[in-house]
């Protein structure tokens, strides 16, 4: 506990340092107990390093977050994903935090490598370079291995030395400071912030095992293999560890290079068309989609094909969610809002007590204005947005994988829109969604025959399905917040609750005496 304590004056120190607590409060008021904290530890200190008046509040909020270090960048772009916690434009400010940080040295990535995969396989490897992209808990290196007597040239991602130690001290000592704030601030308990700090560090913790990225970019490179113009880099699993990841170079050009990729004559306005109609395949069609599809995360080669990376968040969706997304999106472009309204029902989303015509008449209201904007204006993302946001006065239980899709269509069509602005978000998913509806023949009908079959299904259709292993409750946790009561997790969660409960009173007065050395010492 006293190292925890330890921890939090640290804590304290940089956010104290730092701008971050006065440019969120322009955005969410914080508790009065968090001001308090932080202004003490503000004193000692003369002038404020983050200072710049070149730099507006968004910018100010993502280098202070860069400079505290990991913890705090995972946990901006995780409350990034929870704009009920913090509120929709905090949100939209905290989604533009780029995760980069200065590399470790070259040194200590051979002996992570030669530690995890044995000097053996780590003598086959040539050509090691110097890093070429340095992230919050990983960086990239080029080199070349010997692939069943063929030379590849191929990308290593090394998690950085004692990462996850380091990120696991942090995040529990900042679950502790939730845990205080909670049981001093009852306003506070309805934001779950010991729950939010807990998810953060499961979600955090499985992107730290690189195996669940591999088996994540697998299994998406055996479900895409046969889409024309998009490529998965292969996995070498023989080159793979928990702390290694090793993968195909791309070559090929970032697709935030426009002018770069019009210089090679490559169709832009046919990318932005694929890129959206791939994203909405890969979710209707597979279940299983990229959910961090930004400009930086994707590339395209000389032939024009689309290569993602960096596969550490996923989405996943059952084949009954996948059915409600098309047919809610297919109906909105068919203008058939009964319809809409009957899926929402039939598939128990709303109490069965709601009148058709009602619900109907509430999702005309979000169709109808859609239809009157200019094609630039009209986003599917958004749209889905607004009917969450609607549906919940009919008592809708969102599904957490819609959100975290929801999300991830706003990433998609924005990398779209700026390679060209004109992109119609309905006529380029039409095809994608027809195609699916027509091979799973009247989902309605069938959706109808399988919940009067099953009573159980229509009970457990809120809840994620059983079969989803850990790795992907946690990415789908992300977008809910909420974590199922049966699981380990929450066992763990209930256990960490006890023991802080038990040194509250030790650690308040810990944290008093600490800031009273800390006026001392600094």
């Amino acid at each position: 506990m006293i190292k925890k304590l330890f921890i939090l004056f640290v804590i304290a120190r940089k956010l104290a340092l730092s701008d971050a607590l006065k440019i969120i409060s322009k955005f969410h008021k914080p508790p009065l107990i968090i001001k308090i904290f932080l202004s003490l530890f503000s004193i000692s200190f003369s002038k404020n390093n983050y200072q710049t008046n070149k730099l507006n509040d968004e910018e100010k909020l993502c280098q202070s977050i860069q400079e505290m270090g990991t913890t705090f960048i995972k946990l901006g772009q995780f409350l990034s994903t929870r704009p009920d916690i913090i509120g929709e434009n905090l949100s939209m400010q905290l989604e533009k935090l780029q995760d980069r940080l200065p590399p470790f040295p070259i040194n200590e990535a051979k002996e992570i490598i030669k530690k995890n995969l044995g000097n053996g396989i780590f003598n086959t490897i040539i050509n090691f370079s110097e890093p070429i992209a340095a992230a919050s808990i990983a960086q990239v290196h080029k080199a070349q291995i010997n692939d069943e007597g063929t030379i590849k040239d191929v990308a290593i991602k090394i998690l950085r030395p004692n990462i996850k130690k380091t990120f696991n001290d942090e995040i529990d000592a900042l679950m502790l400071l939730a845990y205080i704030i909670e049981s001093f601030v009852s306003k506070t308990k309805r934001l779950k912030l010991v729950e939010v700090v807990f998810l953060l560090k499961e979600i955090t913790n499985h992107e730290m095992d690189l195996r669940f990225e591999a088996a994540a970019a697998n299994e998406f490179s055996e479900n895409t293999k046969n889409d024309a113009g998009f490529h998965v880099p292969k996995i070498y699993w023989n080159f793979t560890s928990e702390e290694i990841l090793t993968l195909d170079w791309i070559e090929g050009i970032s697709i935030r290079e426009k002018e770069n990729l019009e210089s090679k004559k490559i169709n832009i306005e046919n990318i932005a068309t694929d890129i959206i109609q791939h994203f909405l395949r890969h979710a209707v069609r597979d279940g299983f989609f990229h959910a961090d599809m930004h400009q930086g995360n994707l590339f395209i080669d000389d032939n024009g094909q689309i290569i993602p990376i960096d596969f550490g968040i996923m989405g996943r969706m059952d084949k009954l969610n996948r059915r409600y997304l098309a047919e809610i999106l297919y109906g909105f472009v068919q203008r058939d809002y009964k319809k809409v309204a009957e899926v929402h029902i039939v598939a128990g989303l709303v109490p069965n007590n709601v009148q058709v015509d009602e619900l109907a008449q509430a999702l005309r209201s979000i169709g109808e204005p859609i239809f009157g904007q200019s094609v630039k204006d009209i986003s599917g993302g958004k749209l889905l947005k607004q009917l969450f946001d609607v549906t919940e006065k009919f008592n809708m239980q969102t599904q957490p994988q819609l959100l975290l899709l929801q999300k991830t269509m706003v990433v998609v069509e924005g990398v779209a829109r700026k390679l060209n602005p004109n992109t119609n978000i309905w006529e380029t998913s039409k095809p994608v969604l027809e195609k699916w509806l027509k091979e799973t023949k009247d989902p309605i009908n069938n959706l109808t025959d399988t919940l009067k079959d099953s009573a159980e299904v229509l009970k457990k259709l809120p809840e994620l399905p059983k079969i989803m292993d850990k790795a992907n409750q946690a990415l789908t946790f992300l977008a809910s917040g909420k974590i199922p009561q049966e699981s380990n997790s929450y066992s763990v969660l209930n256990e960490k609750k006890e023991e802080m409960k038990s040194f509250r009173n030790q650690s308040i007065i810990g944290l008093l005496l600490l800031v009273f050395i800390g006026f001392i010492v600094f």
